[in-house]
């Protein structure tokens, strides 16, 4: 049984893209409804949308994902209406992971870009136990110390 951690307010979350594959969700859906007019205008001539090698910035990881990503991060996201005040806060907050290219946030971060809504009501909301667009907190490695004998 894996160790369980509760997340606090410095605890950093990102997508974790693995838990699409295990849902069998389509990421491409949730990416296709953010595309900017121009974006979507583009888009609609092809079938699927191209698959890319994306590298994580911050683990190096290579992943294939979907062209879309790439498009709404650099394009899409620089919109004054990508997110208003009516994006409900867990699609809100998939979007900002989205835009900032995975960077893994603390909700206390995830709260100066969003704005409106508390950091305290962005912890409980991705600490709970249902998994939104496959937010959850990075894994980082537990270290184990060995006590010496005395």
């Amino acid at each position: 049984m894996g160790e369980y951690i509760k997340p606090t307010l410095e605890t950093k979350f990102h997508i974790d893209f693995d838990w699409w594959q295990e849902q069998g969700r389509d990421l491409d859906i949730y990416l296709a409804s953010r595309l900017c007019p121009e974006c979507k205008q583009k888009c609609s001539g092809s079938d699927e949308p191209e698959i890319i090698d994306w590298v994580d910035p911050y683990t190096g990881e290579v992943r294939r994902l979907s062209s879309l990503w790439e498009t709404i991060r650099s394009c899409c996201s620089q919109h004054p209406d990508y997110i208003t005040a009516q994006t409900p806060l867990t699609y809100a907050v998939f979007l900002i992971f989205v835009a900032n290219d995975n960077k893994p946030l603390t909700p206390i971060e995830l709260y100066e870009q969003l704005g409106y809504r508390p950091a305290s009501t962005i912890l409980r909301t991705l600490a709970g136990h249902q998994v939104y667009y496959g937010i959850r907190p990075v894994r980082s490695p537990i270290v184990r110390v060995r006590r010496r004998a005395a």
